[in-house]
């Protein structure tokens, strides 16, 4: 584990306690525990089903634990007493899909929740969308329509809207997989600035450069548990197990990604709600 991971864990920004999620009979999360420190990138990666998705939902209680603890800046989100709209205020989400308004411009998808959540007056709203239009390089954009944008830019939209409402940690719910290929990078190039600033972020994802070049941690998911939690080098660069590297394997070799009909490690098997 980095110093940075070390020092980080000592001042835990996110912390999941024996988490469990079940839909119907299906239990997607097994038992989870996992803290993410403050000023941590930590990057969550696993097959299709292996309840990652779902994981990162429950940071922010858009699913509800079966069992469980989640704690986000040492408040818990799932004390039934807890102010959790107050709670969800310092976390931001980022979608797979951008959710932006088409009636209204850039600007305004960036003023509304502010308005509307935070209470702030038209001028500082405004003020707050053009520094983080700004932040994500799309300050020309401000009085376009997101028809108007491709989706890397939509994407970009997105980020600058949850920062806007001042966060302390970002979660990123595959980010770039509605993408074309050659608009991925912009945002990732946004999502790496977020990180030397020193943002907290959970990031569910499949690009394994960035989860190499940018993660304090990488955390392998498979069968609703983690199998592997250590740095970039130590998860990707050399996986202890063998499910992880069977995982890593199919992932940054397509020619070896073959369905193995029946295996219990099989990629893709069993879609699971929120992945």
């Amino acid at each position: 584990m980095s110093e940075k991971s070390l020092g980080a864990l000592a001042r835990a920004e996110i912390e999941v306690r024996g988490l469990h999620k079940s839909f119907g009979d299906n239990e997607v999360l097994r038992g989870i525990d996992l803290e993410i420190g403050q000023g941590e990138v930590v990057c969550v990666i696993g097959p299709s089903g292996s309840g990652k998705s779902t994981l990162l939902r429950c940071v922010n209680l858009l699913e509800e634990p079966s069992k469980g603890q989640v704690f986000v800046g040492g408040t818990e989100l799932t004390d039934p007493d807890v102010d959790i709209d107050a709670v969800r205020r310092r976390i931001g989400m980022v979608f797979q899909q951008f959710n932006l308004f088409p009636h209204l411009t850039v600007t305004e998808n960036l003023t509304l929740p502010q308005r509307r959540v935070l209470r702030r007056d038209k001028a500082r709203a405004a003020r707050v969308a053009a520094e983080n239009l700004e932040r994500v390089g799309l300050s020309e954009k401000a009085a376009a329509y997101p028809s108007s944008l491709s989706g890397g830019q939509q994407q970009r939209v997105a980020i600058a809207r949850a920062l806007a409402m001042g966060p302390e940690v970002m979660l990123f719910d595959e980010p770039t997989s509605a993408l074309d290929p050659e608009l991925v990078g912009d945002v990732l190039a946004v999502m790496r600035r977020l990180a030397n600033e020193g943002m907290t972020m959970m990031v569910v994802t499949h690009e394994m450069t960035f989860a190499r070049e940018v993660a304090d941690r990488v955390v392998f998911m498979d069968g609703g548990v983690i199998v592997e939690d250590g740095t970039p080098a130590q998860v990707i660069g050399s996986p202890r197990h063998e499910r992880t590297r069977h995982f890593l394997s199919r992932l940054l070799d397509p020619a070896m990604a073959e369905v193995e009909e029946g295996t219990p490690d099989q990629v893709g098997k069993a879609e699971q709600p929120g992945d």
